[in-house]
């Protein structure tokens, strides 16, 4: 090779590893999302159901009569949310002084819905909520882990979509998770049931409730909603547990 060849290359080189990269790029997936953030919680209604009127027998005297008796009752371990999501995408410092922000209003807002007892929730650190994180969550509400309503009885399957928590990616079927009714009616268990509810954990091992956002989509009451789920409650403590909203969304 003469020196005029070689230097040709050489120049080029920088080039070439340039548009290597440029494709690359392209042909990489979009994976930057903005962290959750706090929302605000608008109270619309709150309602639970009546207790059910007893039935009744008159036997005659001298008698031993068999029965079986059905109920259904309110499970006082649980409580559910369900809702609409509005919001806006914005540039703000530290102040909360914006220089510009985008409209989400009649456009179809995507993301989800985080609840947790913790008010400080560590995003960039989340993963699948390990059980001795359920266990822990059980033993704060009271319930025995063996009992068909607790957390860890509840959430018993793991079929769920993937999803990202800001940049961390959570792959499907990872994490313990359930899908709640829609029209009064349990789902058939699977990746592509509405309204899945995953259980994540921080790196401090506090417990994350989320839902992926299901855009104006029939709820549990055949009402349109954007999210619901359910979280856990003790059945003997006095105070009701607090429990904190956080929103991720885009369009």
């Amino acid at each position: 090779m003469n020196p005029t060849e070689h230097r040709r290359n050489s120049s080029s080189t920088p080039l070439i590893l340039l548009g290597l990269l440029v494709v690359s790029l392209l042909a990489w997936p979009a994976l930057v999302f903005a962290a959750p953030t706090g929302a605000s919680v608008i109270y619309v209604s709150n309602t639970t159901a009546n207790a059910s009127n007893p039935s009744n027998r008159t036997d005659p005297r001298s008698t031993i009569t068999t029965l079986r008796l059905d109920a259904t009752q309110q499970d006082d371990h649980w409580k559910g949310y369900v809702g609409n999501v509005t919001g806006k995408l914005t540039l703000d410092d530290a102040n909360q002084k914006t220089i510009y922000d985008w409209s989400l209003v009649g456009v179809t807002i995507q993301g989800r819905v985080y609840v947790s007892r913790n008010a400080s929730i560590i995003f960039s650190s989340t993963a699948c909520a390990a059980n001795a994180t359920v266990n822990t969550e059980d033993a704060f509400n009271n319930m025995t882990g063996s009992s068909s309503d607790s957390v860890n009885q509840t959430f018993l399957n793991q079929t769920h979509k993937g999803f990202y928590v800001g940049e961390t990616p959570i792959a499907n079927n990872t994490c313990r998770a359930l899908a709640t009714f829609v029209n009064d009616t349990r789902q058939s268990i699977s990746e592509s049931a509405y309204f899945q509810e995953i259980l994540l954990q921080d790196s401090a091992t506090n417990l994350i409730y989320v839902t992926i956002i299901e855009p104006h989509l029939a709820g549990f009451d055949n009402n349109s909603y954007d999210f619901q789920l359910i979280v856990a409650e003790s059945g003997v403590k006095t105070s009701p547990t607090t429990y904190y909203f956080f929103t991720e969304i885009g369009s």
